[in-house]
């Protein structure tokens, strides 16, 4: 090889040795030798490290509670996110001026011995008011009458101990279930009233069960349209206790 082919090989190592020094020297170096520059890039500034979460709605939200209580009926089966009774109910307190809070705590399914168990939960959350609905499914699977009024006095006696406000809210049964049957359910929710002296909204889907739209294709859960009259239906019960 010549002098001059040699001299010139030497020359293209040696920039190309000089291009990867600098390349790396332009990137930007990390604190951490154990952390490379591309998470370096997208580690959170040192300073934020002991900053506080920010609050979430509902921790930041101070308001009184109204918890409404229940199984599918309160939870909004069947409808959109926004469309149960206890959002158009929180609606129309809005409207009217009253600050308070309304917590959907219905679930799909719930029988009176579901309420009982979940109680605690309910109890600890120290709402204002309490609307309390169950006894559908109790109804519906064909339970003992014995256990549901059981179950629902032990809710009721419960919230009274801890003296949180309740409105009660009945319903009833399809006729195949027989006349009976029917009867001493819905006697149920009259006797537990007046035994705690709680004010009784007789059936919850008042002006929506059987009337064109306002219920489902099952014909047991409300639409939309139906959960505003019941919202409707229960707020005469509720404004009474409480505050402006």
């Amino acid at each position: 090889m010549q002098r001059r082919e040699f001299l010139l090989i030497v020359a293209v190592i040696a920039l190309g040795l000089g291009g990867c020094k600098s390349n790396r020297a332009s990137q930007p170096a990390s604190s951490d030798a154990g952390t490379s520059a591309s998470d370096a890039k997208f580690a959170a500034p040192k300073e934020n490290a002991d900053a506080p979460p920010a609050p979430s709605p509902e921790k930041s939200d101070t308001r009184p509670l109204i918890v409404c209580f229940g199984d599918s009926l309160t939870e909004g089966h069947g409808t959109e996110v926004g469309q149960s009774y206890p959002d158009y109910l929180q609606a129309a307190l809005d409207a009217r001026g009253y600050h308070y809070r309304v917590v959907n705590e219905g679930i799909s399914g719930n029988t009176t011995k579901d309420g009982v168990d979940r109680l605690d939960r309910i109890v600890a959350m120290k709402p204002a008011v309490v609307v309390v609905e169950f006894g559908g499914n109790d109804g519906l699977r064909g339970l003992r009458i014995e256990d549901t009024r059981a179950n629902l006095d032990k809710i009721v006696a419960t919230l009274k101990a801890s003296e949180i406000p309740i409105v009660l809210a009945g319903i009833t049964l399809p006729p195949n279930y027989g006349p009976d049957y029917i009867a001493s359910f819905n006697a149920t929710y009259a006797l537990l009233a007046k035994k705690y002296r709680v004010p009784l909204l007789p059936f919850l889907l008042k002006g929506v069960f059987g009337v064109p739209g306002m219920m489902q294709e099952d014909r047991t859960h409300a639409t939309a349209a139906g959960n505003r009259i019941v919202a409707k239906n229960i707020l005469p019960f509720v404004t009474p206790l409480l505050k402006k």
